[in-house]
């Protein structure tokens, strides 16, 4: 039975996105899952996304399709090498080559009419500035702008007592912290998937900088990595 507090998740079938859903439920929301078709070379994240909802028991998945290809600029969408075996020194200099332009700008302009919808306060997203230090809208500073300007730009925010609120929850963890939380709240890691360049059969590589930073959360919380990857 609905109990009236809604969010909206963003939902990729990663690690992190899987582990905000776990969180918004324990906080007692309804989740209503957002998740993309945007072109990205890792599609098969969006299968993993559909297990997650499935799993974790949303109230509604929804998957918004738009092709950031159009653009390009991104080695998730564009014919651009996806860096592997990065050390953790070189993951934390400068923009990797792996960020999407605008794409949490995107996402989150579609999650924020979503919650309008729905009657959504809350919109989850599993940015995180420890990781990646280096993605320019993970940044709290930009979240905060993003909610004044949805409080700025939508019906709900200018009519209504409730403003509406962009939760960032593993915004300051390690993603050994993130697995640990995870794994206690009932997230089953091995539906999910977090690798920039998996092959045809949804395996992980293993080598590109956020399969490295998966493999580094699992060793650090000391618990099984139950990611399947390539030979």
């Amino acid at each position: 039975m609905s109990n009236n507090k809604k969010a909206v998740v963003l939902l990729s079938g990663g690690l992190d996105s899987a582990t905000c859903v776990a969180m918004a439920r324990d906080e007692g929301f309804d989740v209503y899952a957002l998740s993309f078709a945007y072109g990205q070379r890792h599609s098969v994240e969006l299968e993993a996304a559909d297990r997650v909802a499935k799993h974790l028991g949303v109230v509604e998945h929804k998957t918004a399709v738009l092709d950031l290809r159009l653009f390009g600029g991104s080695a998730l969408t564009a014919d651009i090498d996806v860096p592997k075996d990065r050390s953790d020194d070189d993951m934390s200099h400068d923009i990797p080559v792996t960020y999407v332009p605008a794409r949490n700008t995107i996402f989150l302009s579609f999650a924020m009419a979503y919650a309008e919808v729905v009657g959504a306060k809350d919109i989850f997203i599993g940015v995180n500035a420890l990781d990646y230090s280096g993605y320019p809208d993970c940044r709290p500073e930009f979240i905060a702008s993003f909610q004044e300007t949805a409080n700025l730009g939508t019906k709900a925010g200018v009519t209504e007592d409730e403003r509406l609120r962009i939760q960032t929850p593993l915004i300051d963890m390690t993603k050994a912290k993130i697995a640990a939380t995870g794994t206690k709240l009932g997230v089953d890691y091995a539906m999910t998937i977090s690798c920039y360049d998996p092959d045809e059969a949804g395996l992980a590589c293993g080598h590109c900088d956020s399969c490295l930073l998966r493999q580094k959360g699992f060793r650090e919380a000391d618990l099984a990595d139950p990611t399947r990857y390539q030979a």
